[in-house]
């Protein structure tokens, strides 16, 4: 086993794991926090999931514009500066939630914060492919969700307790994180951003926004992102409004909540580098269906199942789906984009999950307050059926081409004649 990671480890390079080290510490804190936050709406303001879920799409509508506007910073200025201001001004407002009183002000704030809290997203992620080459991308960003879900084993378990006594020192405990990393990323991660080619022009920042249209325009990457909308509606419902769900329909509290991501991120943890090596030598757009598949039997079983045991299980099974969609996912965007307009194309990717989490908690808020409840997961599995024919559709068309062929299998040598 160690002799296993040994070698994964030297297969990338340094400044990968440096990376992948601070996006550990950086999840603790995250995962403290975010998969209670519509809990914390519900219980603080006494208000209904339907109303919970238009403020937390409010956050994810303003995040369109900030991460539009963050895939042209980080082509436009580099990654490193739009990194630095997302953790210092995400120390800041998660702090201010914390102290807010009265609803109301969550709205403006939710203007504000949604924003600007978007505009590092992209450069997260152009960062990566920055570092990694093309062969080792998939792989690498299965490393991430390896490293992300044992943050999630720490985190929902943690802030479960916490919760149970004050959802004031989850903000606080979050708002230190976002400053001790960053701190690490101004003292250890250097700017990646390609050098432009010797005869490239310079553009202006204007020329950098307009050059949305390339990948607006391109209607085999837009086909896949409205692909992976559908499945992330449904996706991002374990992480807010399932935890709602839990409490008022099965009796569950944020603890037992909070030991369900555990389950799930152990099952990433203990299996996700197995996954990813099996999974980068097949076709990616019939991964892309095949894990999918796992969503719809996942999500539509949430309906199904009453007892915790049984939910138990259906977290692993949407897992499963998630170790290969996920990192697969990442790989395809990045394999789309074109070196120069990476942080474009993370930020167009980003509508995956933007779009989601606008339109997501207030339309699964108002089915859980007006119709019976399980409608909700019926419905979320056939959304990702659709998913499913969709990314078939598009290996059926897209994939005989180089940029999306599968890795090869390296040849093991020949055995030595014998003398």
């Amino acid at each position: 086993m160690f002799t296993r990671i040994n070698k994964i480890y030297h297969e990338f390079p340094r400044l990968f794991w440096t990376v992948v080290g601070i996006s550990f510490v950086d999840g603790i804190g995250g995962t403290l926090l975010f998969p209670f936050f519509a809990l914390y709406i519900t219980q603080k303001f006494h208000v209904g999931m339907t109303q919970a879920g238009i403020l937390l799409g409010m956050f994810s509508l303003f995040g369109l514009i900030g991460s539009v506007a963050g895939g042209a910073l980080t082509d436009k200025f580099g990654r490193k500066q739009l990194i630095m201001f997302g953790l210092i001004f995400s120390a800041i407002s998660t702090l201010t939630f914390g102290f807010v009183n009265d609803i109301s002000v969550m709205y403006p704030l939710a203007v504000l914060v949604g924003t600007l809290s978007s505009i590092a997203h992209p450069a997260h992620q152009a960062m990566i492919a920055d570092i990694l080459p093309e062969n080792k991308r998939q792989e690498g960003f299965g490393i991430l969700r390896v490293v992300g879900n044992l943050s999630w084993i720490i985190g929902p378990t943690i802030g479960g307790l916490i919760a149970n006594i004050d959802f004031f020192y989850l903000f606080v405990i979050d708002s230190i994180i976002s400053c001790v990393v960053a701190v690490a990323v101004y003292r250890t991660i250097p700017e990646t951003k390609p050098e432009p080619h010797a005869h490239a022009e310079s553009e202006s920042f204007l020329q950098t926004v307009i050059g949305y249209r390339q990948p607006m325009r391109d209607a085999a990457f837009m086909a896949f992102i409205i692909a992976n909308i559908l499945m992330l509606t449904v996706y991002q419902q374990m992480y807010g409004t399932l935890s709602v769900y839990l409490r008022d329909h099965h009796n569950i509290n944020p603890q037992g909540y909070g030991f369900l991501m555990t389950t799930s991120a152990i099952t990433v943890v203990i299996f996700q580098f197995w996954v990813s090596r099996l999974i980068k030598f097949r076709p990616p757009f019939l991964m892309m269906a095949f894990g999918t598949v796992f969503y719809v039997i996942g999500f539509t079983l949430f309906g199904v199942f009453t007892t915790y045991i049984l939910f138990a299980i259906n977290i692993i099974i949407v897992t499963i789906g998630e170790m290969i969609v996920v990192p697969t996912s990442q790989s395809l965007v990045a394999n789309f984009a074109p070196e120069e307009m990476r942080g474009r194309y993370m930020a167009i990717a980003g509508l995956s999950w933007a779009i989601p989490q606008t339109i997501g908690p207030g339309a699964a808020g108002y089915i859980l307050d007006n119709y019976n409840p399980n409608l909700l997961w019926y419905l979320g599995g056939v959304l990702c059926g659709l998913s499913v024919l969709a990314y078939y559709a598009l290996h059926l068309r897209l994939g005989a081409r180089t940029q999306f062929a599968p890795a090869k299998e390296e040849a093991q040598p020949l055995p030595a004649a014998a003398d």
